[in-house]
């Protein structure tokens, strides 16, 4: 595989947590950086999801759909050279969908993270 082929793909997680960096070729598609995801998703948290539905991917404000590629996703900001793009991860499980909001009031509310728009 070509090395400009290649992109630097970090998942922050709800508390502020990341998985990655990771390579991954810009062929690859979304769902399978939710598999990924999935398999590599920290044991200890509160918040596990169990499949690859149960995550959502958000890369420069919008909800990444499972059939598009990474580059077909990339923000234009991401062609810098080694830079190393960030995607949010939310995770909403399959049974808490059909449940009421109240769920979010749940959540711990000291998790600190900020996007920086550049």
């Amino acid at each position: 595989m070509p090395e400009e082929d290649l992109l630097e793909l970090r998942f922050r997680l709800y508390d502020g947590s990341d998985i990655g960096p990771i390579r991954y070729s810009s062929s690859s598609t979304v769902a399978m950086l939710k598999e990924r995801i999935v398999s590599e998703w920290p044991r200890d948290k509160q918040i596990i999801p169990k499949i690859a539905n149960d995550v959502k991917l958000i890369s420069a404000g919008k909800i990444l759909e499972n059939s598009r590629t990474i580059s077909q996703c990339k923000p234009t900001f991401g062609e810098l050279p080694g830079g190393i793009i960030t995607m949010h991860v939310v995770v909403q499980p399959s049974s808490a969908k059909s449940k009421t909001e109240k769920k979010v009031d749940e959540l711990p509310k000291n998790a600190a993270c900020s996007c920086s728009i550049l």
